[in-house]
């Protein structure tokens, strides 16, 4: 399949990949591998509006990459809620 490129902000790319079952777009962020020098897959997208988000707010996209690390870490279990 033909892929359609929306955006590019290195490292990442955001692509319409065809069509799903469902007759929706198939949407998908693709992260480039500096040790391929290639796009792949980095997480397919639920949605066009999850892809719009993550294509207007960087920081949602890093959130998404499953090579950063966890944006609330509690490794240390000493988080308390604020709302308690």
């Amino acid at each position: 399949m033909k892929e359609k490129v929306l955006l590019e902000s290195y490292p990442y790319r955001f692509i319409e990949k065809g069509e799903l079952p469902n007759g929706k777009p198939d949407c998908r962020i693709q992260k480039y591998n500096l040790n391929t020098k290639r796009y792949s897959d980095m997480y397919l997208c639920d949605n066009q509006m999850q892809m719009l988000t993550a294509m207007s707010d960087i920081e949602y996209c890093k959130w998404l990459d499953p090579e950063n690390p966890p944006c609330y870490n509690n490794s240390r279990g000493n988080y308390k809620n604020p709302y308690l």
